[in-house]
């Protein structure tokens, strides 16, 4: 029976059992897409990501597959800071010690990534979003959004948007940290207002955050890709730079700290950039730390 070696890790934390768990399974080659969905399902995590030979020649290349439990992604930031520290723990791809950077083939495009090395190893990990933020179409109103998070039409702040660097997300301003930890996800409503429109997973945001460091509070809820709550998002702030821009309107480079997953008991950080010249977005980054948790064997029937 053929055996693939996995390993687990939490991704956008710097101790275990916090961040957002990830499954990485390792020269998978051989398995078709619809196996890599049924082991996606099998391990159940929002995400699982699947390492393969690099379509490119180049040593320090490698192709990502990403897996949610029911649907593959054409990109995502916490399957993509995780397996690149991954690889840089075994040592799985050649590193220039001088410029760190990998490159990973998604489906959105190659997606460099630089390891920041500490003297025990790489200690973190930064992804350079291939697309920038897309704004998308006017989302539904206020008044038949509130509702759909549980919340009061007060408890929402005016300028909510949907942006995308590959999936798109809807951006929710939410009133304080109260408010925040009142939203429950009512699927009825959720199925009737965004399950056919642009962007179908909810990202609710607030500036009243725990850390002191940290800019924004976050929770993020995608029904569509069998994700009920997911502890940090990193597809959701590289997409969130767009937002945060059209608000802001600030040339240079702009830095942000997020936290997420508090409300879940997983308390995530994610490091979010933007360079910024007259007026346009040129690059976004997404990086943080990562933990390895477990290893071992799937069989494959």
């Amino acid at each position: 029976m053929p055996r693939y070696r996995f390993y687990t890790l939490d991704v956008f934390t710097d101790i275990p059992f916090g961040g957002n768990p990830l499954a990485v399974v390792l020269d998978a080659d051989g398995l078709s897409g619809e196996r890599m969905q049924s082991i996606a399902a099998e391990f159940n995590l929002s995400e699982t990501v699947f390492v393969l030979k690099p379509a490119k020649a180049g040593g320090n290349r490698r192709r990502l597959r990403i897996f949610t439990p029911q649907a593959e992604l054409p990109f995502a930031g916490h399957p993509t800071v995780g397996a690149s520290y991954l690889l840089a723990a075994l040592n799985l791809v050649d590193l220039n010690p001088a410029d760190p950077v990998m490159v990973l083939e998604e489906g959105v495009g190659d997606v460099p990534v630089t390891v920041q090395f500490g003297k025990d190893g790489p200690e973190s990990t930064q992804m350079s979003v291939p697309r920038m933020p897309e704004r998308g179409p006017e989302p539904p109103l206020r008044a038949d959004l509130a509702p759909m998070l549980s919340l009061a039409e007060a408890d929402l702040l005016p300028a909510h948007a949907a942006y995308s660097c590959g999936v798109p997300f809807l951006f929710l301003p939410v009133r304080d940290r109260a408010a925040i930890a009142l939203v429950k996800l009512r699927t009825h409503l959720w199925e009737k207002l965004l399950s056919g429109w642009w962007a179908k997973s909810v990202f609710v945001f607030t500036t009243d955050t725990v850390s002191k460091v940290a800019q924004i509070h976050a929770r993020m809820f995608a029904p569509a890709m069998g994700v009920t709550e997911d502890p940090a998002t990193g597809s959701a702030a590289s997409a969130l730079a767009g937002y945060l821009h059209e608000l802001e309107q600030r040339d240079g480079r702009r830095r942000w700290l997020i936290e997420q997953g508090f409300e879940m008991g997983r308390p995530s950080l994610i490091e979010l950039q933007a360079d910024i010249a007259e007026g346009r977005i040129h690059a976004v980054r997404v990086g943080g730390s990562s933990v390895m948790i477990s290893d071992g064997w799937i069989n494959v029937g």
